[in-house]
């Protein structure tokens, strides 16, 4: 490359960085590079540079949403093994992920015992909103409440709720998982009410719905926040059968059958036992 070529190509890096266009700086030289060779028109050119700056642009804001989300672990919908989870709808589950439940603001609610893949499905479809550049915040029901009560004993209830009012997907995992006295219950209503039909929440829950007054002792309040989480929700049963259980009983087991046995075992097994002085 001639040195008034690398001269321009560097004022453009330069234009670039003060504009705010990284990927303009950064991909003119290779397509520069291809246009000699394709010899498009200065319209398809500066459409493909462009393109490369909004594809950049994208890829860094869904990074940022992850990120953002705050998700203990990755898990995406493409590593959920549903042949091992037979009860548990695949084609449900991907459409879901398309989002209209997002745009609706409808609730989904996992209910299955431990180890099912609810956490997972739910994290699934938290990064797949991620990837459609919504916000989501990922929290655990016990995390949740204590956030609220706090930010009440320091009188910042509301500038703590509508925080939160500006996330497009909270996901509240182990809902109902443990007791929760009336300060904290009022509070997580107050939240879920509030964003009833205007945005959307995910929630798993590992107890029949008929069994959460046994974790919300106020049995008005529990039927309330059923009431809200309930209405036009998508409830998905992922069953009773532990997948998590089953998949390490099988790790045990192979383990198990590839593991050689100690020569000095071996030998025991196969000699008879020496005799002993009386």
């Amino acid at each position: 490359m001639s040195a008034p070529t690398e001269l321009r190509l560097a004022v453009i890096r330069q234009h670039g960085k003060q504009l705010h266009l990284p990927a303009v700086g950064g991909q003119c030289a290779r397509l520069a590079a291809e246009a000699v060779t394709a010899q498009p028109d200065h319209l398809t050119y500066l459409e493909a540079l462009l393109g490369a700056e909004i594809e950049e642009r994208t890829h860094r804001l869904v990074e940022r949403r992850i990120r953002e989300a705050h998700f203990p672990v990755l898990k995406t919908l493409e590593q959920f093994q549903f042949a091992e989870a037979p009860t548990i709808s695949a084609a449900r589950i991907r459409t879901l992920a398309e989002g209209a439940y997002l745009a609706a603001a409808e609730p989904v609610l996992f209910l299955g015992e431990p180890g099912t893949g609810k956490t997972h499905l739910a994290l699934g479809l938290g990064v797949a909103a991620c990837r459609q550049r919504r916000r989501v915040r990922f929290t655990t029901a016990a995390a949740l409440v204590n956030d609220l009560l706090e930010a009440q004993h320091q009188h910042q209830l509301s500038r703590v709720i509508n925080r939160w009012a500006r996330v497009e997907l909270i996901i509240i995992d182990e809902l109902a998982y443990v007791a929760v006295a009336d300060p904290g219950a009022e509070l997580l209503f107050q939240l879920i009410a509030e964003r009833a039909e205007k945005a959307t929440v995910i929630a798993t829950t590992n107890l029949p719905f008929s069994e959460w007054t046994t974790v919300f002792p106020n049995a008005r309040l529990c039927k309330a926040l059923l009431d809200r989480l309930t209405d036009r929700a998508h409830i998905i049963d992922t069953g009773t059968e532990s997948y998590r259980f089953r998949r390490s009983l099988e790790q045990r087991q192979l383990k198990g059958r590839l593991t050689p046995r100690a020569p000095a075992a071996a030998k025991e097994a196969g000699s008879p036992a020496p005799a002993t002085d009386r």
